[in-house]
C-alpha cells in the first residue's frame, strides 16, 4: 500500500477487513504525535501508553470518522483529551511524577549529534530544553494544554477550543495564565543575551 494513499482509502480499506491499512495510518501519524503527548504527560514511559491507547480508541470508533479533516487531526483531537484526562486523574491520585532531566526531557527533542556540532552547544541546548520541560510541568493541566497546542504545535485558537471543547476566550485567558508563569520560572531564559534561547511567548524545545 502506498504512502500517496488518502487518509479515508486507508479508513475504508480498514472497515473492509484490510488491517495492515490502519497500520500505516498509525505510521504515518504516530511520530509527529509523541512529542505533543510526551510534553503534555511529562514521562516518555506514559506518553506511549497513552499514544498506544489512543491508536486502539481510534481504531475502535473508526466509524465516526468521516474525512471531513486528516486523520491525523482526528487522532490527535482523541490522543490530546486522552492523556488530559489520564494526567487529570494521576494528579488527583497524588502520584504526579518529577521530570526526569536524562530521560524525559530530552527525548522531547535530541540534540543534534550530526558532525560538526559542538558538543558543549548540543549540551546546553539540552539542558535549555530540560529547563522547559521542568516549567511545563508545573503548570495545571488545563494551562499545559493550552501552551502545548498553541505554542508548541502551532494551533489556531479556534482549533484549541474545538479540540478541548472550550469557548475560545477561556483558552486565551489560560494561554495568557499559563505564559505568565512560565515567563517567571523561565527568566533565566529569557534575560540570556543569547538570541539563539528560545523566547517565553513561544518557547519550542
Amino acid at each position: 500500500m502506498t504512502r500517496n494513499v488518502d487518509d479515508l482509502s486507508l479508513v475504508q480499506a480498514c472497515r473492509a477487513g484490510r488491517t495492515e491499512a490502519y497500520g500505516l495510518l498509525v505510521r504515518r501519524c504516530q511520530d509527529r504525535l509523541f512529542p505533543t503527548i510526551l510534553r503534555l504527560m511529562g514521562s516518555h514511559e506514559d506518553a506511549q501508553d497513552v499514544l498506544q491507547d489512543a491508536f486502539v480508541r481510534g481504531f475502535e470508533k473508526l466509524d465516526q470518522y468521516h474525512g471531513d479533516s486528516s486523520f491525523y487531526t482526528w487522532i490527535y483531537r482523541i490522543a490530546v483529551n486522552l492523556a488530559l484526562t489520564r494526567f487529570r486523574r494521576r494528579r488527583l491520585r497524588g502520584v504526579l511524577r518529577l521530570w526526569e532531566p536524562n530521560r524525559d526531557q530530552l527525548a522531547l527533542d535530541p540534540p543534534d549529534q550530526s558532525p560538526g556540532v559542538d558538543p558543549a552547544f548540543a549540551m546546553e541546548q539540552a539542558e535549555r530544553e530540560a529547563v522547559v520541560a521542568a516549567a511545563l510541568g508545573e503548570l495545571a493541566p488545563e494551562q499545559r494544554a493550552v501552551v502545548v497546542l498553541k505554542d508548541f504545535d502551532g494551533r489556531r485558537y479556534e482549533e484549541i477550543s474545538e479540540i478541548l471543547n472550550i469557548p475560545i476566550g477561556t483558552v486565551r485567558s489560560r494561554l495568557h495564565r499559563a505564559r505568565s508563569q512560565l515567563r517567571d520560572r523561565l527568566r533565566s531564559l529569557v534575560e540570556d543575551p543569547d538570541p539563539a534561547h528560545p523566547d517565553v511567548e513561544s518557547v519550542r524545545p
